[in-house]
């Protein structure tokens, strides 16, 4: 994603349930499309998704079909 894509009228969301909320990513919904980004790199680039890939994507995650242990 472009840094234009992701200008300052963007709103950023971190998990509350992040920790110390420096450590974790960022959520954003910018034109139509979810996008990520590290907060501890916020100028960095930004991963895409459609909104249902990102949606069963989390489900996944909630669900613990991803979990390594």
């Amino acid at each position: 994603m472009r840094e234009s894509a992701t200008s300052a009228v963007t709103r950023w969301r971190k998990s509350s349930r992040s920790p110390n909320n420096d450590n974790c990513v960022e959520v954003a919904s910018v034109a139509e499309v979810a996008a990520v980004r590290d907060s501890k790199n916020p100028a960095g680039p930004a991963l895409v998704f459609a909104p249902a890939a990102f949606t069963a994507f989390v489900d996944s995650v909630k669900a613990g079909r991803l979990d390594l242990s």
